[in-house]
């Protein structure tokens, strides 16, 4: 594991699965964590297939992990829900930035 996912792996500590008030560390919901040239791929899967929170989750994720030092872009994948395809694009879309 890099110092990257180190730092990545650490701030996904705090991110908090309000149902549970468990991390999603200690949920075992991160599945992995990689980093090329400060490009970060996280996929995680959801407490359920059918979880109400998934998008909240991986907003979260995204969140939490683009504020880590030296990391450029942060892509998140959601596995094992019944909407994934709908979630990754979601998180993943570009975002406008409105001044």
């Amino acid at each position: 594991m890099s110092k990257l996912e180190r730092k990545v792996r650490e701030a996904l500590e705090k991110v908090v699965d309000p149902e549970t008030g468990l991390n999603l560390i200690e949920m075992g919901c991160i599945k992995n964590i990689s980093e090329k040239d400060g490009e970060v791929t996280i996929e995680f899967t959801p407490t359920s297939p059918f979880c109400p929170i998934a998008f909240f989750l991986a907003a979260s994720i995204k969140d939490a992990a683009e504020k880590v030092e030296g990391v450029k872009s942060v892509k998140v994948l959601s596995r094992g829900h019944m909407m994934d395809e709908q979630i990754n694009e979601f998180v993943n879309r570009p975002r406008s930035n409105t001044s």
